[in-house]
C-alpha cells in the first residue's frame, strides 16, 4: 500500500461514521496481536484542553529521555499529524505500512470498524513498531466508549476541563458529560483531575471511589503568575520559582498546572523525569493553532477554539495581549456548535468579521453566519467569503499594520488558514 493508497483508505472508511462501542476495536486489536498491551500510557481526557496537555507532558517525557508516542485528533494539515513519536510526525510509508496491516484484519470483519477505530488501532502499531517507551493518548470523543478505552490501566488517567459539547451523544449536563469522560478510570488506576466546576469534580470522585482508583487534584492556587508576553508565560509552581511556558493564554496555565501534577503522579510510580526536563519540556513545547502567533505588523493569531469554552479563552486572551483592541475576526462555526455561547464571548471584541464555511457537512454556510449575526446580534460588519483563502487575502488586505487578526471558530478550518499562510 502506499501513503496516497492509505490516505484513500481512510476517507472510504468515513462512511461508517461515528458509533461508539468498544467491541469492534476490541476484536480488531485481537486480529492484530493487542499491540496496546505491550504498551504504556497516559490517557487524556475532556472537553478542552486535551491537545495542549498532551503536547506539554509528551515534550517533557522526550526531554526525560522516554521514547514517547504522541496520539491526537483531528489533524489540521496531515494525518500524520496524529501520530507522533519524539516530536516527529510518522514517516508516510511507515503509516502506509501500519495501515495496510490493520485493513488485512479489518477486511476479515463483519461489523466494519469506524475510521477512528481503525486508526487508533494503526497508532497502536505504529508506536510498538517504534518501541516507545510511553504513549501520550488523547481520547478522541468522550472517554467510557471511546476507542482509545481498549488499553489497560494506565500509568496515569488525565481528565482536563469539561464543558458542554457533543451533547447529543455525551449527554446535556455536564454531570452527564463527566461520567462519560471519567470513564477512562480504571480499577486501582492514578487519576489526575484539571480545575473543575464543583459540579465534574463530585462525579469524578465518585468514580474513583467506585473504582479503588487514587485521585490528585490539580490545585491553582498552586501557580504563582509572575508575568506575560507574546513570546512566553512565566510562573512559579511548588518547587519550580521560574517556569517558562511557550503556550500562551491564562487556559494554559490550568493545563500547565493539570501537567505538573501529572508529572508527579508518574514519577510516583517510578518514571524518572528530572527538574531540568519538566522545564526544557514545558518552554520548547510547540502546539499548532493554540493561540498561535504566526505573524506580526498586523498580528495575526490562529486558534482552534470551537465551542463556548474556547470562545471565552479566546476573548480573554486578546483582552491580556491586545488591550483596548478590536479585532478583525476570521471565522466559520459548525451548525452543531453553541452558536450564542460562541458570539456572545466574542462580539464584543468584533470590529469586522469574514465569514466562511469550514470545510465539513456540518458546517453552518458563511452566507447563514452572516444572516445569523444582523437577526440575533444586530451585527452587520460581517461579510461571506468562498473560501478561507479568499477572506484571508481580504483581511490581510484590508488591516492595518496595527491591527489584531484573530482566524477561529472551527478546527477544520485552521489547518486550511495554515496552508494558506504556508506553514506547515
Amino acid at each position: 500500500m502506499t501513503y496516497e493508497e492509505a490516505l484513500r483508505y481512510y476517507e472510504e472508511t468515513a462512511v461508517y461514521g461515528s458509533r461508539l462501542g468498544l467491541d469492534r476495536v476490541r476484536e480488531l486489536l485481537a486480529k492484530l496481536g493487542d499491540p496496546q498491551k505491550s504498551l504504556k500510557f497516559v490517557h487524556i481526557a475532556g472537553t478542552n484542553g486535551k491537545g495542549s496537555t498532551a503536547a506539554m507532558l509528551a515534550a517533557i517525557l522526550e526531554k526525560a529521555g522516554y521514547r514517547t508516542g504522541l496520539y491526537t485528533s483531528p489533524h489540521l494539515l496531515r494525518y500524520n499529524e496524529r501520530f507522533q513519536v519524539n516530536g516527529k510526525e510518522i514517516g508516510d510509508q511507515d503509516l502506509a505500512d501500519a495501515t495496510e496491516r490493520v485493513k488485512q484484519a479489518a477486511d476479515t470483519m463483519p461489523d466494519a470498524p469506524t475510521q477512528f477505530e481503525l486508526v487508533t488501532a494503526i497508532a497502536f502499531c505504529l508506536f510498538q513498531a517504534a518501541k516507545c517507551d510511553i504513549v501520550v493518548l488523547e481520547v478522541g470523543l468522550g472517554g467510557r466508549l471511546d476507542a482509545t478505552n481498549v488499553i489497560d490501566v494506565p500509568e496515569a488517567a488525565v481528565i482536563t476541563r469539561i464543558g458542554l459539547d457533543h451533547t447529543e451523544i455525551l449527554g446535556d449536563t455536564v454531570e452527564a458529560i463527566a461520567a462519560e469522560k471519567a470513564g477512562i478510570v480504571k480499577p486501582g488506576g492514578a487519576v489526575v483531575l484539571g480545575d473543575q466546576d464543583p459540579r465534574v469534580r463530585g462525579v469524578v470522585e465518585q468514580v474513583c471511589r467506585d473504582q479503588g482508583a487514587a485521585l490528585t487534584e490539580a490545585n491553582l492556587g498552586e501557580v504563582r503568575f509572575h508575568s506575560s508576553s507574546l513570546e512566553c508565560q512565566h510562573f512559579g509552581w511548588r518547587q519550580y520559582p521560574d517556569i517558562q511556558l511557550a503556550l500562551l493564554g491564562e487556559y494554559q496555565l490550568q493545563n500547565a498546572c493539570t501537567v505538573l501534577n501529572t508529572v508527579e503522579t508518574l514519577r510516583s510510580r517510578g518514571w524518572q523525569i528530572p527538574d531540568e526536563a519538566v522545564l526544557a519540556g514545558l518552554r520548547e513545547v510547540v502546539w499548532p493553532g493554540r493561540f498561535e502567533r504566526v505573524r506580526r505588523d498586523p498580528w495575526l493569531i490562529i486558534d482552534g477554539g470551537h465551542n463556548p469554552q474556547c470562545a471565552q479563552a479566546i476573548a480573554a486572551s486578546l483582552r491580556e495581549y491586545f488591550p483596548g483592541k478590536k479585532i478583525l475576526f476570521l471565522m466559520g462555526v459548525l451548525a452543531d456548535k453553541d452558536f450564542e455561547g460562541i458570539y456572545d464571548a466574542l462580539l464584543p471584541l468584533a470590529e469586522r468579521i469574514y465569514a466562511v464555511t469550514p470545510d465539513s457537512p456540518r458546517a453552518l454556510t458563511a452566507d447563514k453566519l452572516c444572516e445569523r449575526l444582523a437577526d440575533e446580534y444586530h451585527f452587520t460588519a460581517a461579510k461571506p467569503y468562498g473560501s478561507v483563502a479568499d477572506a484571508l487575502k481580504a483581511v490581510l488586505a484590508e488591516a492595518g499594520e496595527k491591527d489584531v487578526i484573530c482566524v477561529c471558530g472551527s478546527l477544520y478550518m485552521i489547518g486550511e488558514a495554515r496552508r494558506e499562510l504556508g506553514l506547515r
